[in-house]
């Protein structure tokens, strides 16, 4: 057994017969499996069993699987649940050049067309996997006695687990994930809170403050 075969595998596919198909073949192969029939149970489960790669079928009862693939994407990979560097192939029965572009634009590592071939299939999920491997670490970080692991969002201190909020947690990833480098308050905000600067940060407070107004001169 190869190291990708311990790889956990979502597969996203509302087609009773295909999702069967390769549910069955992936773990004979190896694979551990979750499987979703529509796109908010496979959210669902990205958020919480954090799999190495999904396959994601484009049409779904519930949303497209083009949604679901902007939704990864579009995640922060700091404070979120989702990492948004997670391998994702869509699967489709739509094979025109338009529709595989579209794929690639919103971020799908690969785009298999219905009907496939499961030796190909498997192959291109392995070379996924393989890649994925080169790819900034999404893993634990440790220092000393603290642990960090951001796809589960928890803090172990000398193994004991320590509650933190959202931002907290936003905060102790960002300075963990380089330990000898100091961090600027500017950067910090810019990464955690999302402010490009001091300056646009204050910028948005003065103009929201009814008190930044300035009061008209006597001549006016």
């Amino acid at each position: 057994m190869t190291d990708d075969d311990a790889a956990t595998i979502l597969l996203v596919e509302d087609d009773d017969a295909t999702r069967t198909f390769l549910a069955d073949n992936l773990s004979a192969d190896g694979y551990d499996l979750l499987v979703a029939d529509n796109a908010a149970v496979g959210l669902s489960l990205i958020e919480r069993k954090f799999p190495d790669l999904a396959l994601v079928d484009v049409g779904l009862p519930d949303a497209s699987g083009l949604d679901l693939l902007r939704r990864v994407r579009s995640a922060d990979g700091v404070a979120s649940r989702i990492n948004p560097d997670m391998p994702l192939m869509l699967i489709s029965g739509r094979a025109t050049e338009l529709d595989r572009v579209r794929g690639f634009d919103r971020g799908a590592d690969d785009y298999v067309c219905k009907p496939f071939s499961y030796p190909e299939l498997r192959g291109r999920v392995a070379a996924l996997l393989r890649r994925a491997d080169h790819r900034p670490s999404h893993g634990r970080l440790r220092a000393g006695p603290l642990e960090v692991d951001p796809p589960a969002r928890e803090v172990r201190l000398h193994g004991e687990r320590v509650a933190l909020s959202q931002k907290e947690f936003a905060l102790l990833r960002t300075l963990m994930s380089d330990p000898t480098k100091v961090f600027t308050k500017e950067e910090l905000l810019r990464t955690i809170w999302g402010y490009r600067s001091l300056k646009s940060r204050s910028l948005k407070v003065n103009r929201s403050s009814p008190y930044s107004r300035t009061k008209s001169s006597p001549e006016s």
